[in-house]
């Protein structure tokens, strides 16, 4: 799978590769396993970042198409007799907000080109035969055809190996790829579903992914060392997703189908950092109410019992 007007693409990719493995060959056994399997994680990472404003991207937009939610539902009740009507509707409500309904699908494609570089050049790492793998020095070369993960060749197959230990060892990692595929992609359809519960591709999207484990054994032809990349960059994905997911739960409606604001927990430094002395303020002196005057009585004075009676005292 080697595409010669990504040839550009395939040569950055081995020299970052190279620049990589050389970092780590100063402290680290250039032609040991642990440096090789280092330099892909790096190199998986590294490129994970790269994209992560696409990844902001495209949850932003996911997250106005659900804030949107109510108004789309009102948009299929009212014109559920006129499919296309509706269709155009949403688009337009979608366009007005802001919102891309295919905007999930950027890190997808931004990390397409990268897969194919890795894996044409892994492949011209594992052939024998190749003198000239874009640009790479010779004993890099050789390093990484030499180096072994668990005894597993970094640049073998399932299906080149004669080694039962190392096909073993690739059944695992593609097991594992496999897993990580179906927890990733669970991760993101749970989510919508519980969004839009009556979403017309909620079905389709059940079947993707129960479906989209099975495609990680494909992986059986390719080395080793891409397979370890997929692994690090679907538990990348796990990850990212979780973190997102955490700080920035589903929109809460109510009952008026209105927008209940939500405001974000704290991220993680925020735990970490230094707390200011809280200074409670004495409440304000409330003013003294003001005596309520005194109800005076006027009542007669007490006479002797002399007067009372009417007798004169002796």
């Amino acid at each position: 799978m080697e595409f010669g007007w990504l040839n550009w693409l395939y040569t950055a990719i081995a020299q970052v590769i190279t620049w990589i493995h050389q970092a780590y060959g100063t402290f680290i056994n250039p032609d040991s396993g642990l440096n090789w399997v280092l330099t892909i994680v790096t190199l998986t990472v590294f490129m994970r970042l790269l994209i992560f404003p696409l990844f902001l991207k495209q949850m932003r937009s996911s997250k106005k198409m659900q804030e949107l939610a109510p108004k789309v539902q009102e948009l299929r009740k009212r014109y559920k007799n006129d499919k296309q009507r509706m269709n155009q509707e949403v688009m337009a409500l979608y366009q007005g907000a802001g919102a891309n309904p295919l905007g999930g699908c950027l890190p997808i494609l931004a990390q397409f080109p990268i897969f194919i570089s890795m894996f044409t050049v892994l492949n011209a790492i594992a052939d024998v035969n190749r003198t000239n793998v874009f640009g790479m020095p010779p004993e890099v070369v050789a390093s990484a055809r030499e180096a072994h993960v668990f005894s597993a060749g970094i640049s073998e197959t399932f299906f080149s190996t004669t080694s039962v230990t190392s096909k073993v060892i690739i059944g695992f990692f593609v097991a594992v790829s496999s897993l990580t595929t179906f927890l990733t992609v669970r991760q993101s359809v749970t989510r919508s579903m519980a969004q839009m519960p009556d979403n017309p591709m909620a079905q389709q999207q059940k079947i993707l992914m129960y479906i989209s484990p099975l495609f990680a054994f494909f992986s059986l032809n390719f080395p080793l060392g891409l397979i370890l990349y997929w692994v690090t960059t679907n538990l990348w994905t796990l990850g990212q997703q979780h973190w997102y997911y955490t700080r920035h739960p589903m929109p809460q409606f109510d009952d008026k189908g209105r927008l209940i604001p939500h405001q974000p927990k704290p991220g993680l430094l925020s735990k970490f950092r230094k707390s200011e002395p809280v200074v409670e303020e004495a409440p304000p002196a409330e003013a003294p109410a003001a005596e309520e005057p005194k109800a005076v009585r006027n009542q007669p004075s007490r006479q002797t019992r002399s007067k009372r009676s009417g007798s004169k005292k002796s």
